[in-house]
């Protein structure tokens, strides 16, 4: 029996680096004007400049308010929902864009736009190709709540799919040129005497300025980070956690409502029901779709554990202290990578028996023994159970066992702007703001009243490329496409050795153990002393990465040793880097 114990946080997979020369972008702004403006960087922002850029435009720029692109979508754990796909004929799985529809109606309550589900189930296998021609590889397909058959398309190796988007997309934005403005907030809309779009007024560390723009692309998120908007909005949802990361303030919905835009279902919030409570780790829907179960703090099952977010969700609050435990066996553990982080970031308990884990959670363990017993008699039964849960595959009788607090946090704002299926934003009259764009979780109407999982990567990929096309065509005919202006430049600000070493020249390659498993860091050794430190692959989390690797590794450098100070809550992250260097400076001793 065993506990993990470390500092817990939700892993995700980015790609990072600080050397001797780390860089920061700063802007040529001589000519502040673009042609298109995309105001954020996550993924609806990236597919949106994208499109546009594939469809002819030339002045493309995002603005991004934080340091790093990704947004939510660096969040996003699950995959991408499409329909009619040819990796589900390949498994023999029977979809249709209608039925992909009535499901996301359903677990909507049918008060979704029924023109914007349509369009994005009718353009969901485009919108999975084209990611996947971009090199995402979403070729696995599963069942996630409130799905009629497996229809979530995620990513081969099983890992989540957010940083695998974001890394995707990132790279085709950067091998296009596509300008992003890092630590630059934009502040306000700005419209001619008209009403049409005709700037964006921004803010970085220069100051604030206004870039002139034919249009703009709203892709800033929700404001599932905005605890007083979310509140104000639903004051059942007060106290309540969330797994969004901290710039999804609601930023796009103010600039949009400010020139006249209308909103729609702002009163609709979700809530994920398995977040751990302490953390706000998420733990992906593809934990339960891939047979896990989960129980009251008694041991006993009490929900259909594939039903919709809100359903569920509800039901974890009945129960005791309005917690469960997300219950599952070794053969969904090797099912999902995902699982690895988990455990690694310490939030899990284990145990070779089911009593042994009962007593690790303080479950009755008679009660529990007979949960498992019951659900594995169903499984084999090949029957739904008790619950109605239907497509039980796994009768979780394989040691080890696993188990994870949950309890629900606030994960998606389904209300937003209102938009058609051109993505143009719409005032309260119906009318389409000339140059106005938005997609993305900052827009209402494809929801309803709840998301089902898998459906958010969708709506961000197709209401993304559908306003880089809007955008393209309304510059098109309103003054046509110009030469781009605004260009990024890399100034390097040099971390130099401020001591003397005796390393062999090379380029080396070690291992640490984070909060998300592995995390490679490669660094090279020229004159016999360490000039830079490159982070790889890993699964550390955004926000909190960072701060290890601009606190740990400068002073690794300057020192030529590991003796450093760890950062304040990247503990771990830093433990991991300098573990790795230790063994690099081994090898090159």
């Amino acid at each position: 029996m065993k506990k993990i114990i470390a500092l817990a946080l939700s892993a995700v997979m980015m790609l990072s680096m600080f050397t001797a020369c780390s860089s920061e972008p700063t802007v040529d702004t001589n000519s502040k004007s673009a042609d298109i403006v995309v105001i954020g960087a996550g993924g609806a922002g990236m597919s949106a400049a994208i499109q546009a850029v594939q469809n002819g435009a030339t002045n493309v720029v995002i603005v991004e308010k934080t340091g790093m692109a990704g947004g939510n979508t660096t969040r996003s754990t699950g995959g991408l929902n499409a329909s009619e796909t040819t990796f589900q004929d390949r498994d023999a799985i029977e979809d249709s864009n209608q039925l992909f529809i009535d499901d996301t109606m359903k677990g909507g309550k049918n008060i979704n736009d029924p023109e914007l589900v349509k369009y994005m189930a009718e353009n969901s296998a485009e919108a999975l190709y084209w990611v996947n021609d971009m090199g995402a590889d979403l070729t696995v397909v599963g069942l996630f709540g409130g799905a009629s058959v497996k229809r979530i398309h995620r990513p081969s190796d099983t890992s989540a799919v957010g940083p695998v988007l974001v890394k995707t997309l990132l790279s085709v934005v950067e091998k296009n040129n596509i300008p992003v403005l890092y630590n630059t907030k934009a502040e306000e809309i700005i419209t001619d005497a008209n009403g049409a779009v005709s700037g964006v007024k921004v803010t970085d560390a220069e100051g604030t300025y206004t870039i002139n723009c034919k249009a703009v692309i709203i892709a800033t998120g929700g404001f599932g980070a905005n605890s007083e908007m979310v509140e104000k909005l639903n004051a059942n949802l007060k106290g309540f956690g969330t797994t969004n990361v901290a710039a999804a303030t609601g930023d796009g919905i103010a600039m949009g409502t400010a020139i006249g835009a209308a909103t729609v279902d702002m009163e609709q919030i979700q809530t994920h029901p398995t977040v751990h409570p302490e953390t706000q780790t998420m733990y992906t829907e593809a934990v339960r779709g891939n047979g896990a179960i989960i129980v009251n703090k008694e041991g006993a099952r009490f929900t259909n554990e594939m039903g919709t977010r809100d359903v569920v969700s509800a039901a974890i609050l009945e129960q005791t202290d309005g917690q469960a435990w997300l219950i599952f066996d070794e053969a969904v553990r090797k099912s999902l990578k995902a699982i690895e982080g988990y455990i690694s970031a310490g939030i899990v308990f284990q145990s070779e028996t089911i009593e042994g884990l009962a007593a690790e959670i303080g479950a009755d363990p008679a009660t529990l023994s007979a949960t498992m017993a019951k659900f594995a008699d169903d499984v084999k039964a090949g029957n739904p159970d008790e619950f109605g849960r239907e497509g039980l595959e796994l009768p979780l009788t394989e040691a080890n066992f696993y188990a994870c607090m949950v309890a629900p946090a606030i994960h998606h704002t389904m209300g937003g702007l209102k938009i058609n299926t051109a993505a143009e934003v719409l005032n309260e009259e119906g009318n389409a703001i000339a140059g106005l764009f938005a997609a993305g979780e900052v827009t209402g109407g494809v929801h309803g009243a709840n998301r089902l999982g898998g459906n958010a990567v969708t709506d961000i990929v197709v209401f993304g490329k559908a306003a880089g096309t809007s955008a393209c065509d309304y510059v098109a005919a309103n003054g046509g496409h110009t030469e781009a202006t605004i260009v990024v430049e890399k100034v390097e600000e040099t971390v130099k050795p401020e001591v003397e070493a005796n390393f062999k020249d090379g380029t080396y390659t070690a291992v640490g153990t984070g909060i998300g498993g592995d995390v490679e860091v490669i660094a090279e050794v020229k004159d016999g002393e360490i000039v830079s430190i490159t982070l790889g692959q890993h699964g550390e989390t955004e926000g909190i990465f960072e701060g290890a690797v601009d606190g740990v590794i400068p002073e690794i450098i300057k020192g030529q040793t590991t003796e450093v100070d760890v950062v304040s809550g990247a503990t771990i992250t830093s433990n991991a880097i300098i573990e790795a260097v230790e063994d690099i400076m081994n090898q090159a001793a």
